[in-house]
């Protein structure tokens, strides 16, 4: 369910087609995300899942389950 609203997050975000989001996908080297769109797809998340990801952590962030497995832990 995670990984679902956040692939329909990136996928809206970045005009791509959804079955190119995977849980290994590359946002920047696959998907071809620049640092904008990176904060743009941090800010939707924080929004959707009613949480806040700190700088320092959204920098870590290269693959799509990155982002699933980070969200996974904090809403537990």
């Amino acid at each position: 369910m995670v990984f679902e609203k956040i692939r329909d997050i990136i996928v809206e975000q970045l005009d791509v087609d959804k079955s190119v989001v995977m849980m290994d996908t590359n946002m920047m080297k696959d998907l071809e995300a620049d640092s904008l769109d990176a904060v743009e797809i941090i800010m939707a998340i924080e929004e959707e899942f009613g949480i806040e990801i700190p700088d320092e952590e959204a920098e870590k962030f290269q693959l799509v389950g990155d982002l699933v497995n980070y969200v996974d832990k904090i809403n537990k």
